[in-house]
């Protein structure tokens, strides 16, 4: 309440100042008794009807008519006056917008957000469209048409956005802290993912995520991947590769799980291949397995560390105790199993690979042997047969 009273403060300040160099010829009332009609257009077929009532519980109801229609000097007025400017008052919203992507996006940018001019509340009333209980479907009004759809691709990001683990947080439950369209994008100054200073660029990701999970972005940021992020390595992954930007799934929930390991694969090629051959994998392809040890089970989510870390659960040392959270009695002859042997990779797996090579070769060998058998034994057939027939034309004669 303290911050709605300060915003209304400072508006009938505005008022006053605007109003006194603008010298106010008539009061909202007179203006009123023609725009109060519901059914009152323009030239153009747009609405210029004013809801008292609205205007008057508005952020701007402490303002007059003139205060924003500056150009209006008298009554009658001419039919085409100009647009309203915001940045009268509203100049640093102004600035943000000058320089994000929806500064052309409408014939006005304002109003396409925050509704008709005339019935803005702050973005604490519920009525507000800028309520963060109804900023999605604000912002759905434009990312969910077919026009959106074919220049930039956005026509997923409502529905996907409602079915997540934030979507539901927010539209099913009611939670105002749960991450909307402007937790992630801002307000005024929304950039292009691709601009260095968005929120939304690959290299700030994990800081945006991380002013609603921070306990997760601090594990993130001292893990190989958060690291390498930090020193410059585009490549690695950041929240929204695992997770999506706007499909955000309950990571452990039965589906995300499932799919956990080819994300992972995604990037580790060399390490899928060998895992998709173990008894893991094999039993979690036969569906239906979700307890199924994957990637994050064994290596951990976010502080992901390499083996040689002693904080890293793989670490010989944790090997025992990270085994043993699925296999109740895991010794240390258990943990000498490897969930990535490779049979080709002769400095890792000396053993296996020369077993391999025995068995190919001995395989090819007997393969080998008997084509060259059957050749032979067809050919043998081929000339007996011949000499049978040979030996019974002759008795014939």
């Amino acid at each position: 309440m303290k911050i709605v009273f300060s915003i209304r403060l400072a508006l009938f300040v505005c008022a006053l100042l605007i109003g006194a160099s603008a010298g106010l010829a008539q009061s909202n009332s007179d203006c009123l008794a023609c725009h109060s009609d519901a059914s009152m257009q323009n030239a153009s077929g747009h609405s210029i009807s004013v809801n008292e009532h609205k205007f008057g519980s508005s952020i701007h109801g402490v303002l007059g008519c003139k205060n924003c229609h500056t150009d209006i000097k008298g009554y009658p007025h001419p039919d085409k006056i100009a647009p309203v400017k915001c940045a009268a008052c509203h100049a640093d919203q102004a600035q943000g917008l000058a320089a994000s992507v929806h500064s052309d996006g409408a014939e006005h940018p304002c109003t396409s957000c925050h509704g008709d001019a005339h019935s803005i509340y702050p973005k604490s009333d519920p009525r507000s469209t800028v309520y963060p209980l109804n900023v999605p479907k604000t912002c759905s009004a434009c990312h969910s048409t077919d026009g959106m759809a074919k220049k930039h691709g956005l026509d997923s990001v409502y529905p996907s956005y409602i079915d997540s683990i934030h979507g539901f947080a927010l539209s099913k439950e009611g939670l105002l802290v749960a991450a909307n369209c402007q937790s992630c994008h801002g307000s005024h100054k929304i950039l292009s993912r691709k601009n260095p200073e968005s929120p939304t660029n690959k290299a700030n990701v994990p800081a945006t995520c991380g002013k609603c999970h921070a306990g997760i972005t601090e594990n993130y940021l001292g893990g190989v991947h958060g690291k390498a992020v930090a020193a410059g390595n585009m490549k690695a992954p950041v929240c929204s590769d695992c997770h999506t930007a706007h499909a955000i799934e309950q990571p452990t929930a039965d589906a995300f799980r499932m799919r956990s390991t080819p994300i992972c694969g995604s990037c580790h090629t060399d390490k899928f291949s060998t895992y998709r051959d173990t008894f893991h994998s094999q039993l979690g392809a036969l569906g239906g397995y979700v307890e199924t040890a994957r990637c994050w089970d064994c290596h951990g989510a976010h502080d992901v560390l390499p083996a040689s870390d002693p904080r890293s659960p793989v670490n010989e040392a944790n090997l025992i105790a990270t085994c043993g959270k699925c296999h109740a009695g895991a010794n240390a002859s258990f943990v000498k199993y490897q969930p990535h042997a490779n049979a080709r990779n002769r400095k890792l797996n000396p053993a296996l690979y020369y077993i391999r090579l025995f068995m190919n070769l001995l395989l090819a060998s007997v393969l080998t042997f008997f084509v060259i058998h059957t050749a032979l034994w067809l050919i043998r057939s081929r000339y007996d047969q011949i000499k049978r027939k040979a030996a019974e034309g002759g008795k014939n004669a």
